[in-house]
């Protein structure tokens, strides 16, 4: 039995070292590529990568970690995953982003739902012919209410017609590949509940999609976003398969995506806080460093809490979101990853421009850059605020169940919560209206999100993680909460004023 154990162990040793030295690669490779595009001012604002600068990146084959041993991947472990995400985003956050939309919203869906006829000729084009892939489900009128989407599908013998309109699709006219989510028409012109998911190929011309126009996106510059007219026929094995509704299967696949934003952020937010550190440590005034000064050491503690908490969410994505689980009930721990992580990302990227000082206002500048291209990661895939009160929803519906008035009881009745229950309790010993307003809502999920993250970097720690970064991060968290639940009990209801233009001229006055 040891033999057999050793054998195990070693294995899983061997492919650990393999892909530390596949990264190892990957990032020395773009560091060379990013090193000679940043030197140049005028390429930071170029809308698109060059074909040569993107093939020379591709040429690495990093979405092969999404995609089966059985056709040549790396055999999509979560891990390696965020690891190509992170690697990515110390770089640029959108390229990071390229990769996630290429990962989590076309190739683990693909996988996970697509007919299997399919799949060898997709994979070797994504392998060896560097092709890409995204999700249409955006429209103009429709964006985070997808339900009512109005592109449709129709069965005609041999084929399905797709008729509609999407919009905001990241590679808008790059992607090779598209899943695109629509609903079945039916008789008198209504359109299904449900949704459906179909992959197109644009290599295939009565696939092909028309852009009709390509939006001028402030920030994520080297991501084409557009306006596409679907008009087109796609063979009866085009249509995704689901296990259960197509609503579960596109909640399965939005889940999975936002459980790994941590792996944009994380490369992301260590970029931030070592440039942080270094414009600290040699910027002197008066003879002292900034380090010196309590405000710019609690803006320093702010990053490495934010670059922990990152951490503690890539950890747990690892475990708990491969393609092997069905998340669709996961959308508590989802939307709390997501909403929290971008918002850290933005709140860095404010930080670091603060101490860049003017410099931070050049185009050349991280900050500057950093603002602009995490700002969209607080929008799209759901805006916070919408996720964070679906994570207060959430969790209001178990409290109803259990008959419960009081949050800490509901942390107090799950006991994965304990230890951030038992550290952050007096701070959750507060009531809640079951018939919440929005905005309290919004706080209230705020709040829950983070406390179910201090739970994670408690796991973090544990599995041998700096425990003084995991300490000075729950400290961080526990004046959060509190600062949250204390807006959450004394909120008032105030209103927007009606005629506001009536005697507000100030001037008026004088």
């Amino acid at each position: 039995m040891s033999n057999m154990v050793d054998i195990s162990s070693n294995s899983v040793f061997s492919e650990k070292e393999d892909f530390n030295e596949f990264l190892l690669q990957f990032k020395e490779s773009i560091k060379t590529e990013f090193d000679k595009w940043n030197s140049c001012e005028k390429q930071l604002i170029t809308r698109g990568y060059p074909k040569e600068f993107l093939n020379k990146i591709m040429s690495h084959k990093p979405l092969s970690v999404a995609i089966p041993k059985q056709f040549g991947g790396r055999g999509m472990k979560v891990s390696e995953c965020l690891g190509i995400l992170e690697a990515a985003s110390y770089e640029s956050l959108s390229l990071s982003l390229i990769f996630g939309i290429n990962i989590a919203l076309f190739l683990e869906p693909f996988h996970r739902y697509g007919d299997d006829s399919l799949k060898k000729s997709v994979y070797n084009d994504f392998l060896n012919n560097q092709a890409m892939g995204g999700l249409m489900i955006s429209e103009p009128l429709h964006g985070s209410d997808a339900l009512n989407m109005k592109t449709s599908h129709e069965k005609k013998d041999n084929h399905y017609h797709i008729n509609g309109l999407k919009h905001w699709q990241g590679l808008t006219g790059m992607a090779d590949y598209w899943l695109i989510a629509c609903r079945e028409s039916l008789s008198e012109g209504n359109l299904s509940k449900d949704i459906s998911l179909f992959m197109s190929n644009e290599a295939e011309p009565a696939q092909k999609i028309d852009v009709l126009e390509i939006y001028s996106n402030f920030g994520l510059f080297p991501i084409p976003y557009g306006k596409n007219k679907l008009d087109i026929k796609l063979p009866l094995n085009s249509k995704l398969v689901p296990k259960s509704s197509g609503i579960i299967m596109l909640m399965d696949v939005l889940h999975r995506s936002r459980m790994q934003f941590p792996g944009m952020g994380m490369g992301f937010l260590k970029r931030l806080l070592e440039e942080a550190q270094a414009q600290v440590e040699s910027r002197h005034i008066r003879g002292n460093s900034l380090l010196q000064f309590d405000q710019v050491k609690y803006n320093i503690l702010q990053l490495q809490s934010a670059f922990t908490i990152c951490s503690a969410m890539c950890f747990k994505s690892a475990q708990i979101s491969g393609v092997e689980h069905d998340l669709a009930r996961h959308g508590l721990q989802a939307n709390a990853i997501k909403a929290l992580v971008t918002e850290l990302m933005q709140r860095a990227s404010q930080i670091l421009i603060q101490l860049q000082g003017a410099n931070g206002y050049r185009i050349s500048s991280l900050g500057s850059r950093a603002i602009m291209d995490s700002r969209p990661f607080q929008i799209f895939e759901g805006p916070n605020e919408m996720l964070f009160s679906q994570v207060a929803e959430s969790v209001i519906k178990i409290m109803k169940k259990k008959s419960f008035s009081c949050l800490g009881d509901y942390f107090k009745s799950d006991h994965k919560m304990q230890e951030a229950y038992d550290r952050y309790k007096h701070y959750l010993d507060f009531n809640i209206d079951l018939k919440v307003s929005q905005r309290k809502l919004v706080r209230l999920g705020e709040i829950i999100s983070r406390v179910l993250i201090a739970q994670y970097i408690y796991e973090l720690r544990d599995a041998g993680y700096n425990s003084r970064l995991a300490e000075a991060t729950l400290d961080c968290l526990g004046q959060e909460i509190s600062a949250y639940a204390n807006s959450y009990v004394q909120h008032k209801g105030v209103m927007p004023v009606d005629y506001y233009q009536e005697d507000s001229n100030w001037s008026t006055y004088v």
